[in-house]
């Protein structure tokens, strides 16, 4: 199981060291794979205070050039240099209002993989394809588009990351049992692509607003390997519980 904190544009440095502090005095002996992604600016100051502790730190993003003109962005060299080497890419929010596309996400990949980087790849369909019934096209595509142009050995390196975009902080709530459609769709499609081996392999991460209160349901359910979390992953306690739901 694997419990991602995405902590989006939160938290300043000293917050950063409080809270992964908070989280490594409570998390005890768990099996339960725990990361935190930080804003670019608080990566240092996560990566030292998470030495000697069982949590991964991860940017929330990257460019896929190793270096140039582009003002506001960082490379995976930046990164690794950080002591990072995981990233989260194509995440709803990145896709929706950075106008992120899946070429573009493809690109990203690559280069992260090149770095020998884990990618926490997202995906996900908006409300209006859920209600238009075109959400498995909208996942299959965006899977296909941004992640089976690469070879099998590849994957290894590669968490998958599904929000349903409808869920978060719409209103809306999905179900575990939807959550678990899905997630069996997205397995059989890389059946499809690759083979059972690989695709039973790959953690598939559930997020769409999971909370202490539903965790342990949603990830009781058999395709789901663990969550990307967004808001309850700024309060230690709630992310401990969803971790211990792991």
């Amino acid at each position: 199981m694997i419990v991602a904190g995405n902590w989006k544009m939160n938290k300043n440095a000293t917050e950063t060291t409080e809270l992964i502090g908070a989280i490594s005095n409570g998390m005890g002996d768990t099996s339960t794979k725990v990361m935190v992604a930080p804003p670019f600016v608080n990566l240092a100051a996560a990566a030292d205070s998470a030495k000697n502790t069982n949590i991964i730190v991860a940017a929330q993003n990257m460019h896929f050039a190793e270096s140039g003109a582009f003002t506001g962005e960082v490379s995976a060299s930046m990164l690794l240099h950080l002591g990072i080497d995981h990233v989260i890419l194509g995440h709803s929010e990145r896709r929706a209002l950075f106008g992120e596309w899946d070429a573009l996400l493809a690109k990203k990949a690559d280069t992260a993989l090149d770095k020998n980087m884990t990618v926490i790849f997202c995906f996900g369909e908006e409300l209006h394809d859920r209600k238009n019934d075109i959400h498995f096209d909208v996942v299959k595509n965006q899977l296909s588009e941004g992640l089976f142009h690469l070879e099998a050995n590849n994957w290894q390196n590669i968490i998958l990351a599904y929000e349903p975009v409808w869920a978060i902080g719409t209103g809306e709530t999905a179900s575990p049992e939807q959550a678990q459609e899905m997630h069996a769709f997205i397995r059989k499609t890389l059946i499809e692509r690759y083979d059972p081996d690989l695709a039973d392999g790959v953690s598939i991460l559930y997020g769409g607003s999971v909370k202490p209160g539903n965790a342990r349901d949603i990830f009781s359910k058999p395709d789901v390997d663990g969550g990307l979390i967004g808001g309850a992953s700024l309060n230690a306690d709630d992310f401990l519980a969803i971790v211990q739901s792991a």
